[in-house]
């Protein structure tokens, strides 16, 4: 990150970092609250190496990631990842088409596991089908392989396709208050219209806006075709989420123990 950027995040969050000095002890200023949170989202250390890097006590660093990345949300939220208008999704679609050929398509959808250390007294909740512990990053991405909608932090036990239903995207969707664009004729078709669609692999249930592939036997040409073209447009997901794993760092995994604890 270079130093103008920086110092344009941290103005977005100064007020919420500024803590009131005491006569006991100054109070750790925005600065550093900020590089900390950053050096630990950029290399996935763990709290006692930062601990030494930093010399600031552990439960203390917990404290500062957890309430600086609360903060980033709440503060960045509208700006980076705003909620979607019915022009949003026609300019996705429009790009999802130009890309994969794809018509009415307004998002890929799909989970990614993301490996953590196994919280305390939490049983076989984060133990995934991978046979590691993890939580789920559940995506819809546009075809610049940028972020529409995310959910974040389900059982890496939970399938993705019931994290997508209990989920306030699947909820919304189903409940048709995502400001979807009115059906409209795929292009070069007399047909009647067909809604706008999400992509996403043989995990998901079809609905009126899921959309998913031909099982693989005893496929003709056409639904040949289109099964590859549905593949072309949910490949955009599978990359993004590759790209949005978190640092292995040390140890190979997140060290969430300690943010679940505090948290």
């Amino acid at each position: 990150m270079s130093v103008a950027t920086f110092d344009i995040l941290l103005a977005s969050l100064r007020s919420g970092l500024t803590f009131q000095d005491t006569t006991m002890r100054r109070s750790i200023s925005p600065e550093e609250r900020l590089l900390l949170t950053l050096r630990f989202l950029a290399t996935g250390n763990s709290f006692a190496s930062l601990h030494y890097e930093y010399l600031l006590g552990i439960s203390t660093i917990s404290g500062i990631v957890c309430h600086t990345c609360q903060l980033i949300w709440q503060r960045l939220r509208e700006a980076v990842m705003p909620t979607p208008t019915a022009d949003d999704w026609l300019r996705i679609a429009d790009g999802f088409y130009q890309s994969s050929q794809f018509p009415n398509c307004i998002g890929a959808l799909d989970g990614k596991h993301i490996r953590v250390k196994k919280p305390p007294h939490s049983g076989s909740q984060y133990f995934n089908f991978k046979q590691y512990f993890s939580i789920v990053l559940l995506a819809l991405v546009d075809s610049n392989y940028r972020f529409i909608i995310v959910d974040i932090g389900a059982y890496g036990s939970t399938a993705d396709a019931r994290i997508f239903c209990s989920s306030r995207m699947g909820e919304r969707l189903c409940a048709n208050q995502l400001a979807l664009p009115e059906p409209r004729r795929l292009p070069g078709s007399s047909a009647s219209a067909a809604p706008f669609v999400i992509v996403a692999d043989e995990g998901f249930a079809l609905s009126p806006h899921v959309m998913r592939a031909f099982p693989r036997r005893d496929l003709d040409d056409r639904k040949r075709i289109f099964s590859y073209r549905l593949s072309r447009a949910r490949r955009y997901v599978i990359l993004a989420n590759e790209s949005a794993k978190c640092h292995p760092g040390d140890t190979g995994m997140c060290d969430f123990t300690q943010l679940h604890q505090d948290s």
